[in-house]
């Protein structure tokens, strides 16, 4: 084998080991790793809700709930979020009262007690509208690493960007997961039923 041929089976040796070497440290960067403290997710809140009485974290607290960020002027994902919601907790029959289901306004300007009230009085019972003064939902938004944003439209009108994830909390208020809505309706009621 002449010195040629040797120079290129050791170049190719050399770049075989140094992309060996990159794959180790990239999975080893971003291999999961194992939680050793509470999640960061969630926490405590007043807020009023669509009877404009004071609630606070502590009323959930006994039973698993879901928590959703939106706002009543939503013209897609909140709606179709919520209908999504209303359709596990209908699967879940009569368990549906062990759990609940909030509906956190990022937009309290102009959803009041009354305006979520109507809004929801198309959805499934057992969700809550809840809002608050600007700077309660801040605060809420806060504990659940929420995005929102208001983005102005024509004449004076707006929308808002917003964080449209939907939170599982356990029985202690704690998060456990994003909630998966994408499966059948039964199959998210079967699983939020397994953690009554």
């Amino acid at each position: 084998m002449n010195r040629e041929a040797r120079l290129k089976i050791l170049a190719l040796l050399v770049a075989f080991l140094a992309g060996s070497l990159t794959l180790i440290a990239v999975v080893m960067f971003i291999a999961p790793r194992e939680v050793t403290r509470p999640s960061s997710v969630g926490g405590p809140f007043t807020l009023i809700d669509q009877n404009g009485k004071t609630v606070t974290d502590a009323n959930f607290k006994g039973k698993p709930f879901l928590v959703f960020f939106g706002f009543t002027h939503c013209p897609d994902v909140c709606p179709t979020t919520l209908y999504e919601i209303s359709e596990v907790m209908k699967q879940l029959g009569p368990d549906a009262n062990k759990t609940a289901a909030l509906f956190i306004t990022v937009d309290p300007e102009r959803d009041t007690p009354e305006e979520l009230k109507r809004y929801i009085s198309s959805f499934h019972s057992g969700i809550v509208g809840l809002t608050g003064s600007q700077e309660a939902i801040d605060a809420v938004k806060r504990e659940y690493r929420v995005f929102a944003k208001k983005v102005p439209g024509k004449d004076g009108d707006y929308t808002m960007d917003h964080t449209a994830v939907v939170f599982l909390m356990d029985r202690e208020g704690r998060f456990v997961a994003p909630f998966n809505l994408s499966r059948s309706a039964g199959e998210a009621a079967a699983d939020l039923r397994r953690r009554l």
